[in-house]
C-alpha cells in the first residue's frame, strides 16, 4: 500500500512539475483550490456532511472560505455522503449510548451535523444503532 502511495505521490508530483494540473483543478480559482485541500484534510479526519463540511470552510470560526469557493470546493469532490453519515454515526456511538431517533435526529438537525434526513437515517442503521 505504501508503495502503491508513493507512487501515486510520485505521478502527482511529477504532473505538478510538467505543468499538469489534476482535472479536480481545472477552472477552479486559486481560494477554490485551496479549499478543496482543507476540504480533503477535514474528509480524512472525520465524517462531514455537505452542508456541514461547506459551514466548516466557510464559517469565520473555521477556514474563512467565502460560501461560494467553499461549495465548488466541496461539489468538486466526489465524496460519498452516506458513508460519512456512517462515519459520523460512529464516532457518535463510540463516545456515548444514542437511540435510532435520538441519532437520525443530532445527524441531520441543523444544529447537529446538516446531514439529509435520509443520509442520517442510513447512517444511523449502518452504524448500528437502529437494529
Amino acid at each position: 500500500m505504501k508503495k502503491v502511495l508513493k507512487s501515486i505521490g510520485i505521478l502527482f508530483f511529477g504532473l505538478v512539475v510538467l505543468g499538469a494540473a489534476p482535472t479536480w483543478a481545472d477552472g477552479l480559482t486559486g481560494p477554490q483550490k485551496n479549499a478543496v485541500r482543507s476540504a480533503k484534510q477535514y474528509i480524512s479526519i472525520m465524517g462531514f456532511s455537505r452542508a456541514g463540511l461547506i459551514q466548516q470552510l466557510s464559517s469565520d470560526a473555521g477556514d474563512g472560505y467565502n460560501v461560494t469557493d467553499a461549495t465548488v470546493a466541496v461539489d468538486t469532490l466526489n465524496i460519498d455522503w452516506n458513508e460519512q453519515a456512517v462515519r459520523s454515526a460512529q464516532n457518535y456511538l463510540s463516545m456515548m449510548g444514542f437511540s435510532c431517533k435520538g441519532l437520525v435526529e443530532q445527524l441531520s438537525s441543523n444544529a447537529g451535523d446538516k446531514y439529509t434526513m435520509s443520509q442520517a437515517t442510513y447512517g444511523a442503521r449502518q452504524a448500528g444503532a437502529c437494529e
